[in-house]
């Protein structure tokens, strides 16, 4: 695959060794773990839960570059956002990677991985990380809940 260089460009790469937000939370009120079983990722994604908005956050991933980077990103930016918000980028993410919509201004990091649209197969990996996310918020019994959407 040619377009490599472009798909694993240097902010990911920056990104994926910073591993903002790894390790684990010591009082976690929500957790989740998630795989890719096509490409062996992997996430273990912690939250602590306060007045229905992200406390803490923390994840042990192992994976591919956009995975680890993605988590990163996490790290960076989930702490203080509620599981509205958090669907809300996870949803516009999804969007710009399957049709160029643009991503929300405060969430910059995730324009790096705007290259990986023309990569289909690559979009899970990116996608895992808010997915774990959203699930470790699901399984914590809080406020949240009462912000949750009505799953049909």
């Amino acid at each position: 695959m040619n377009d490599n260089n472009s798909l694993y460009q240097e902010a990911i790469k920056q990104f994926a060794k910073a591993a903002h937000g790894h390790g684990q939370l010591q009082h976690a009120t929500g957790a989740a773990q998630l795989d890719n079983p096509l490409c062996g990722d992997r996430v273990a994604m912690q939250v602590a839960v306060t007045s229905g908005h992200i406390a803490a956050v923390a994840h042990a991933s192992k994976g591919c570059l956009l995975c680890r980077a993605a988590a990163a990103v996490i790290g960076l930016r989930a702490v203080g956002q509620s599981e509205a918000g958090i669907a809300s980028v996870t949803e516009a993410l999804e969007r710009m990677l399957k049709s160029g919509e643009p991503l929300p201004a405060v969430w910059p990091e995730l324009a790096m991985f705007e290259p990986a649209r023309a990569h289909a197969s690559r979009h899970r990996c990116i996608l895992l990380p808010f997915r774990a996310l959203l699930a470790a918020l699901q399984s914590a019994p809080s406020s949240a809940a009462a912000d949750r959407p009505a799953v049909p």
